[in-house]
């Protein structure tokens, strides 16, 4: 495979610590840029983080030393130093939207981890293994932007990729019609250590701004359907959501209630059979198997399971019948892996497979 120079904007954040991670040793992508807000800029990477770096590992040898430029004002140079770019900038979702077409426009791809494109119709949100044929929606962003190399993409909130792994296919086989869903999401969603929030300890926080909106309107992006003007989303679907913050350093669970057109209900043995026959991908960061069912009572567990093929697995438990609905159960992802930068990385790896990068 091709070997690809990468840059991170935004890379001294906890998402963007973890895409330096990440990167340490992939086989296709070279991390040779960093930038974050113009006062880091002209730091050292090692400076710039010092006494905040979040990471259980050591920031990498090769990493240390690079100096960051300014995300804002140093488009040009990064665009030329680079293949393409993730994106994890803390800014207001207004600037991140101009900041991330402006890198576009300058020909560098935009492989971003932010909401602010997420509702831009021809802008691409993917998570690989279930809607990879979103990304033919670049065609027409390229052309609406004149660019030849520049396009954005993005992956969905991190919550998502906990219950969407598991809804989506039977959404697509059987007709879902109703989904209920409450997540009990880990403080790391918000940038933050247990050590950095001790308002969270002995304590849960019943409201996390603007998630619930993303939880209920990004999933009909997700299961939508590429056309001429963009991605529409789907219909016939309707989601309800709410989200809490728990004390949990990593990891998002998900409680999720589901109903069916009752003419074509299935069983629990062809729910459980529509999981495991979701196909895996043959990329760098991709797990061997991205649905694992637990057949335990407990499971999954956050502090067990989150880490399951290196953060990149979605796990699934307690399927049973609801009074109610038809069917509930349980779901885990780990929200900075799987869910963020990991889930980029990936996305990263299918465009370059695909030829977009």
């Amino acid at each position: 495979m091709k070997q690809y120079k990468v840059g991170i904007i935004g890379a001294t954040g906890m998402v963007g610590q973890r895409f330096v991670t990440l990167l340490e040793s992939h086989p296709w992508f070279t991390l040779t840029t960093v930038a974050a807000s113009p006062r880091s800029a002209g730091m050292t990477y090692a400076e710039a983080v010092e006494g905040r770096w979040a990471m259980e590992t050591p920031i990498p040898e090769a990493t240390r030393d690079l100096v960051l430029l300014s995300a804002e004002t140093d488009i040009e140079k990064i665009a030329a130093q680079v293949d393409f770019v993730f994106s994890a900038v803390d800014m207001n979702k207004d600037e991140i939207y101009a900041l991330e077409e402006a890198y576009a426009r300058a020909e560098c791809p935009v492989v971003s981890n932010n909401s602010a494109h997420r509702w831009t119709p021809d802008v691409p949100m993917l998570i690989p293994e279930l809607n990879a044929d979103h990304a033919e929606i670049i065609h027409a962003q390229r052309k609406r932007l004149g660019t030849e190399r520049g396009f954005i993409s993005v992956k969905s909130n991190c919550s998502l990729q906990s219950y969407m792994p598991a809804l989506y296919p039977l959404y697509q086989k059987y007709g879902l019609e109703h989904v209920t869903v409450c997540t009990y999401q880990a403080i790391s969603g918000a940038g933050k250590t247990l050590d950095s929030a001790p308002e969270i300890i002995d304590n849960i926080i019943p409201y996390i701004g603007g998630e619930e909106e993303k939880s209920e309107r990004e999933p009909l992006k997700l299961l939508g359907t590429v056309t001429e003007n963009g991605i529409e989303n789907a219909s016939g679907l309707t989601i309800t959501a709410q989200c809490v913050r728990v004390p949990v350093s990593d990891g998002h669970l998900a409680a999720v209630f589901m109903y069916f057109s009752p003419d074509s209900t299935p069983s629990m043995e062809e729910i459980r059979a529509c999981w495991a026959n979701v196909p895996s991908l043959d990329l760098p960061s991709a797990p061997k198997q991205f649905i694992h069912y637990f057949e335990e009572e407990n499971r999954p567990q956050t502090r067990l399971d989150r880490n399951l093929e290196h953060g990149m697995a979605i796990s699934v438990g307690r399927l049973r019948p609801d009074t109610m609905y038809n069917y509930k159960f349980i779901c885990l992802s780990h929200n900075t892996l799987r869910g963020a930068a990991g889930g980029a990385v990936l996305m990263a790896e299918l465009l370059c497979q695909k030829g977009y990068i």
